[in-house]
């Protein structure tokens, strides 16, 4: 496990589910950046030397990062360490980020649209994709698809 250590259960007081909060926080935010790469946790494991079980352990919080491990993390999901804290507010309650990214279908969609070559192919499905989930497509009024 090189140095990490599972994240005790029995913890008392307010700092300790302040920390237990942030623990998830982060890994929600690996996660989250992970599959906006499109990567699966055997990829960022082999780039880590890690086991993808321990990947997965992050991501659920049920393992702390350690800072130089968060450090290689960053470093191999082209990002800086202070992204995984970003929205880390200690009194919002703990929730799951809003893109899905735990969901299977989600990760696909990255991973495909992410080998789209042409721009105004990716455009064109991005766009579509938004029609279909109801939001505008990002088109200027007046202007033409």
């Amino acid at each position: 496990m090189h140095g990490e250590q599972p994240v005790p259960s029995a913890r008392s007081g307010s700092s300790a589910r302040l920390a237990q909060r942030v623990d998830e926080h982060v890994g929600q935010r690996i996660r989250e950046r992970r599959t906006a790469l499109g990567l699966t946790q055997e990829q960022l494991a082999a780039a880590l030397n890690i086991s993808y079980q321990q990947v997965q352990k992050y991501e659920t919080g049920s393992n702390r990062v350690s800072a130089g491990r968060l450090y290689e993390i960053a470093k191999n999901l082209d990002t800086s360490v202070s992204y995984f804290f970003q929205g880390a507010e200690p009194s919002a309650p703990s929730e799951p980020l809003p893109h899905g990214g735990r969901n299977r279908t989600t990760i696909e969609l990255v991973r495909n649209f992410d080998q789209i070559d042409d721009a105004s192919i990716r455009q064109a499905v991005s766009s579509l994709v938004k029609t279909l989930s109801g939001k505008k497509a990002g088109l200027e009024s007046g202007g033409s698809a």
